[in-house]
């Protein structure tokens, strides 16, 4: 006789799993789950639509404001315009979708987008989006692409803002690709209100001598692009000639570089005497304005960084790191290793070091074969030791580079994008280390300021 199986009793849990699962598994289930997915697509579908709507009804009710209130000051910019001979100008652009519309402007003067107004009214135009381009000025595989044109055209963009506050380092595509990718209301919203400290920069990239003359320290003019192909360059040189001592130094420059050039004279003296001095912070450039000595391009080093080491990492060039507290240096090696695999980091070193130990860090460095070697002990520290030991280093370029490795090492968070674009970062700055900034920042860039304006009394000379 075969044992009876003992039966087992319904337990609540037991029973709770199997009503779940007829009723999700159920045909009446199975259209409940149907119907909520359908809705649910459908209240995301329309809550799209009405931040699209929400976003056009702010331009109507803004555009219509701006035209009702300046339409005086538009009367007479018309009239002053037809006076010299011009008027309104009808300007040929692709819209939404590619559609083609003609933007309306003056011939030329600080308020010649005003009656651009009216087109975004009509709908042509956004306040916020990217670029209006005309039709000849877009590549045949932009139009088939069509990504630009999925949303309005504006008469703000983020590439504008970044080339008004000479950050705009890499493409106008990236740009437009980076605002579709986080268009929001409020997203356009901040935009907008970046846009009015990037009014006062100047005009971006500007066409200015390849050298200058800035409070006596000569300034070589160049392009973020430009500035990493010299830098290229000058490593390039041949062994021999780096080893006989024909390296070349570069430095960077703000307002706090140039003040402390006036209290020493041998740093003064130093940066005079550098193969590449390149200007660095949103202060230099609007004393270039004030000097009228144009600054084409926000050089500092913590935004060439990446983009040197992404070129040193095709050109396979070797790389020496020098500087900061211990650990420091090792930290930004692994930011390089993790971002660029295949960079040739030759070598890395603290810059606590006792004077004793400098001939055995500089042996390292010749020895490891590093053709760039970046020292980072602060100004102007590390360019008295790079003018000193350059030779015996045997690179081809060496450049001191501030605080860049607390940036790359995440000792010391950089600044957002946007606090950078309304030239802001030095505030960022000082609120994350006050008691070791305040005198540098507010002390400091008020002297600077009082030198740069005295300089131009003076029609240039130094003080």
């Amino acid at each position: 006789m075969q044992p009876s199986t003992p039966k087992l009793e319904p337990s609540p849990e037991r029973e709770r799993l199997i009503q779940e699962l007829s009723g999700r598994f159920s045909p009446a289930g199975i259209r409940r789950r149907r119907l909520h997915r359908t809705v649910g697509t459908g209240l995301w579908l329309v809550w799209i639509q009405v931040l699209s709507a929400s976003r056009r009804l702010l331009d109507i009710v803004a555009a219509a404001l701006l035209l009702l209130v300046l339409s005086p000051l538009l009367v007479l910019l018309y009239l002053a315009a037809r006076a010299r001979g011009g008027g309104l100008r009808r300007t040929e652009r692709l819209g939404r979708w590619g559609i083609v519309f003609f933007e309306l402007g003056f011939d030329s003067g600080p308020f010649r987008h005003l009656p651009a107004l009216w087109n975004v009214l009509r709908g042509d135009l956004a306040f916020v989006g990217p670029r209006p381009v005309s039709p000849g000025d877009v590549s045949p595989v932009d139009r088939l692409a069509f990504r630009r044109f999925k949303v309005r055209p504006g008469l703000i963009c983020l590439w504008w803002i970044r080339q008004r506050a000479n950050i705009a380092y890499g493409s106008e595509s990236e740009s437009d690709a980076e605002y579709l990718e986080s268009q929001s209301l409020w997203n356009d919203m901040a935009i907008g209100l970046r846009a009015i400290p990037a009014a006062f920069y100047g005009g971006g990239v500007a066409a200015a001598p390849d050298q200058i003359d800035f409070l006596g320290i000569r300034i070589d003019n160049l392009s973020m692009d430009e500035a990493i192909d010299s830098m290229l360059a000058h490593s390039e040189q041949p062994l021999s000639a780096r080893l006989a001592g024909q390296g070349t130094m570069a430095a960077f420059i703000n307002a706090d570089c140039v003040n402390i050039s006036y209290r020493d004279a041998d740093y003064r003296e130093i940066l005079r005497r550098s193969g590449m001095v390149l200007a660095d912070g949103i202060g230099v450039k609007l004393a270039g304005r004030i000097l009228n000595t144009h600054i084409r391009q926000n050089v500092n080093g913590t935004d060439l960084f990446p983009r040197l080491c992404a070129e040193m990492e095709r050109r396979g060039t070797g790389l020496y790191l020098l500087g900061g507290q211990p650990g420091i240096a090792a930290a930004v090696a692994d930011w390089v290793h993790a971002k660029f695999p295949q960079l040739n980091i030759r070598g890395h070193h603290h810059g606590f070091f006792k004077p004793e130990e400098t001939g055995r860090i500089l042996q390292e460095i010749r020895d490891s074969g590093a053709q760039i070697l970046l020292v980072a002990f602060g100004a102007p520290r590390q360019e008295k030791w790079i003018s000193k030991h350059l030779a015996e280093t045997g690179v081809g370029l060496a450049m001191g580079v501030g605080g860049l490795f607390d940036f790359y090492s995440g000792r010391i968070r950089r600044a957002p994008a946007w606090v950078r674009e309304i030239g802001m970062e030095w505030f960022y700055r000082f609120i994350q280390e006050p008691r070791r900034m305040w005198r540098r920042y507010f002390v400091g860039n008020a002297v600077f300021l009082w030198r740069v304006l005295w300089n131009r009394l003076r029609g240039g000379e130094t003080v």
